[in-house]
């Protein structure tokens, strides 16, 4: 009786683990191409000014922000008007450069236009510049 037990927890737990969803996290494409199109590296070493023009970038775009952790090197804010929510990394990889990360979220769902992070990264090149020849 304990062995019939045994081998229906072991079918059970099988089974449990035989569907795994690809869309666990809601999107249709792989995790490599969303990161691709996420990411963007700049040539420079200072974070804090990289952070400041994630932030100012963001709020140029209507978002207001909720978190912003220099430490940590993240940047949360939510746009009312889009009813969207984005998350930017900023993380250093070596003394000559810095990959900044963006993940937008449009209600519940993740967002996979590449067009719409390259408009932030075009926007936030932009604001790098500025920020780089000091010009406000």
């Amino acid at each position: 009786m304990r062995r019939f037990f045994l081998v229906c927890f072991f079918i059970c737990g099988l089974c449990g683990c035989a569907s795994v969803h690809n869309d666990v996290l809601g999107t249709s494409q792989s995790q490599v191409q969303m990161r691709n199109y996420q990411s963007r590296s700049f040539d420079t070493n200072d974070k804090a000014m990289v952070m400041r023009a994630v932030i100012s970038t963001m709020q140029d775009l209507g978002f207001i922000i909720d978190r912003a952790d220099e430490k940590l090197g993240i940047v949360s804010g939510t746009s009312f008007s889009h009813a969207s929510k984005l998350t930017v990394s900023v993380r250093v990889v070596n003394s000559k450069q810095i990959i900044v990360r963006a993940n937008a979220q449009v209600g519940l769902k993740a967002l996979e236009e590449p067009i719409a992070y390259q408009n932030f990264f075009n926007a936030l090149a932009q604001s790098l510049f500025l920020e780089a020849h000091e010009v406000e």
